[in-house]
């Protein structure tokens, strides 16, 4: 990409779209489109058609996607399913009808099977069966980033794919029934401790294990594959360190300042037993994530507490 070449980012207001945009205009880069979803529904085909014929981007960032935890994936999976899959297929079709130079997809770990190996390599994908509580959303990713594997192998295109681990920062979402699991956190231990409550019970039984990255680490990544990267199979971005629920509470607690006893309902789903990433593959092409947990966390904590956040 040149510092002036059209580039668009779907789903610029997003945690991970707007991390993307932050990276682009932090190294330079001086031609962004955006349109926000009142201006442009991606679902509706017509309308993204018409987008990309008139605005004509060189190149595609896609990072709208309709996201949300256990329960929320849990509660709407057709919903999850026809949204995501929707929006991909048009942005990514209309990319290609319109010439866009490069396009890059963003996807979710989630893409592989529930009992995959560990750490999880690009191409245990599709090599056995997923977790139920995120099919629907896994499945429509997976269309996607195949979809672009298609293209460029009937058409000659260069789309390529990133697979993000748990991702936090600026901009998500904390929602207290519909984020995920460390916005989540981060929201119910702030709460808690302002209301002086002596417990909070989490999910689970804490002993899933869980990997986390900056969502401006990966932004960073994504900018750095767009340019140094061409190729069928998607890349893992990760930190390669993994630790459990339990362990993230106690460290979501510690930055928040919430000093009440942490509990555990059993009942309540665990997810996926452990999803480690191998990163190996994005080290070798020359990036390495830069912000450790604690870190990360103690900045999300900043920005959840941001009057504009809420």
């Amino acid at each position: 990409m040149n510092l002036d070449s059209k580039i668009y980012v779907a789903g610029h207001r997003g945690m991970v779209g707007s991390a993307i945009v932050r990276e682009l205009q932090r190294k330079g880069y001086n031609n962004l489109v955006f349109r926000t979803h009142a201006e442009l529904d991606l679902t509706r085909q017509a309308d993204v058609e018409q987008f990309f014929a008139q605005e004509k981007p060189e190149y595609v960032f896609l990072a709208a996607a309709k996201v949300g935890g256990i329960a929320a994936n849990n509660a709407a999976l057709a919903d999850f399913m026809y949204l995501n899959m929707t929006l991909e297929m048009n942005v990514i079709h209309a990319a290609w009808q319109n010439g866009v130079k490069k396009l890059e997809f963003l996807g979710s770990s989630c893409i592989y099977p529930r009992l995959a190996p560990q750490p999880m390599p690009e191409n245990c994908l599709l090599t056995s069966s997923l977790e139920p509580t995120n099919e629907a959303y896994a499945l429509a990713k997976i269309s996607g980033l195949k979809y672009c594997e298609y293209l460029n192998r009937q058409y000659g295109t260069d789309y390529i794919s990133v697979m993000p681990t748990n991702l936090y920062g600026p901009n998500d979402n904390y929602h207290p029934e519909h984020s995920h699991v460390l916005p989540a956190m981060i929201r119910r231990f702030h709460e808690a401790k302002l209301a002086g409550v002596e417990s909070v019970t989490c999910w689970g039984d804490g002993s899933a294990l869980r990997e986390f990255l900056y969502v401006d680490d990966l932004a960073e990544l994504c900018v750095f594959l767009m340019n140094n990267y061409s190729g069928n199979e998607t890349v893992n971005a990760g930190t390669g360190k993994e630790l459990t629920i339990r362990e993230l509470a106690e460290t979501v607690a510690k930055v928040v300042g919430y000093e009440g006893k942490i509990l555990w309902d059993a009942s309540r789903p665990n997810g996926t037993p452990r999803k480690l990433l191998d990163v190996s593959k994005a080290t070798r092409l020359g990036w390495i994530y830069k912000t450790e947990l604690e870190d990360g966390i103690r900045l999300a904590y900043e920005d959840f507490l941001n009057p504009n956040q809420n």
